[in-house]
C-alpha cells in the first residue's frame, strides 16, 4: 500500500476543488490550477478533504497513486501560501536585475543575459541582501524549472565557488594547483 497515496490531503478555508470528468480545478487566494488525472487513479472530495485512490493494484497504478496525490497537495499548497526558491549570485560584479517575470543578470560573460519566466513565475531580489534571487510562484514545476533554467546560466563552479546556487546548495570545493617542486625539468 502506497504511504503517501492513502493519507487524506485536507483542504484549507478559501480553497475550492472542483472535479470535472478527468480533470482536477483549485481555486484559491493567489489563483487558479488545473491538472488532467491518470485514468488509473480516482479523486473523491469530501467535506474539507480530497482522498485519492487507485484503479487496480497494477505496478503503472500503485505509482500514480502517490504521485497524483503529491501533485494535488502541491496543487493546495500554491494556491494558498505559494512556492519560492531562493538562489545566491557569488562573484565579483555578477549582479541581476529583476523586473516582474523578467530578469536580466551580468555574470561574466561578454553580454547581458535576459530570461523571461512563464506565466505565474516572477522575481524578486531579497531586500536584506541584495545578490538573493527569489523566484515565486503557485506552481512547484514552474517554480523549480524556472530556478533551475537561471542556475545553468552560470552553475558555482568548484574552485572559488563563483556562480548562481540554491540558498541549501553546498557546493564541494577543490584545492587548487599545488605550488610544488623544484621548478625543474624531470
Amino acid at each position: 500500500m502506497s504511504r503517501i497515496g492513502i493519507q487524506p490531503i485536507e483542504v484549507p478555508s478559501g480553497v475550492t476543488v472542483e472535479l470535472i470528468a478527468n480533470e482536477i480545478k483549485v481555486k484559491g487566494s493567489l489563483g487558479e490550477l488545473k491538472r488532467s488525472l491518470h485514468p488509473g487513479v480516482t479523486v473523491k472530495h469530501e467535506e474539507n478533504q480530497v482522498l485519492v485512490t487507485r484503479r487496480s493494484e497494477s505496478k503503472e497504478d500503485r505509482s500514480l497513486h502517490g504521485l497524483f496525490r503529491s501533485l494535488i497537495a502541491n496543487m493546495i499548497e500554491g494556491v494558498s501560501k505559494g512556492f519560492e526558491k531562493r538562489m545566491e549570485v557569488i562573484g565579483v560584479g555578477y549582479k541581476f536585475q529583476p523586473s516582474g517575470s523578467k530578469i536580466t543578470l551580468n555574470l561574466g560573460f561578454s553580454h547581458p543575459v535576459d530570461f523571461l519566466a512563464p506565466d505565474g513565475v516572477t522575481f524578486t531580489a531579497d531586500e536584506e541582501n541584495k545578490q538573493i534571487i527569489i523566484v515565486k510562484g503557485i506552481d512547484k514545476e514552474a517554480v523549480g524549472e524556472v530556478a533551475a533554467k537561471v542556475r545553468s546560466f552560470r552553475p558555482p563552479e568548484p574552485y572559488k565557488g563563483k556562480g548562481i546556487r540554491y540558498m541549501d546548495e553546498y557546493v564541494a570545493r577543490k584545492a587548487g594547483k599545488a605550488a610544488g617542486g623544484t621548478g625543474e625539468a624531470a
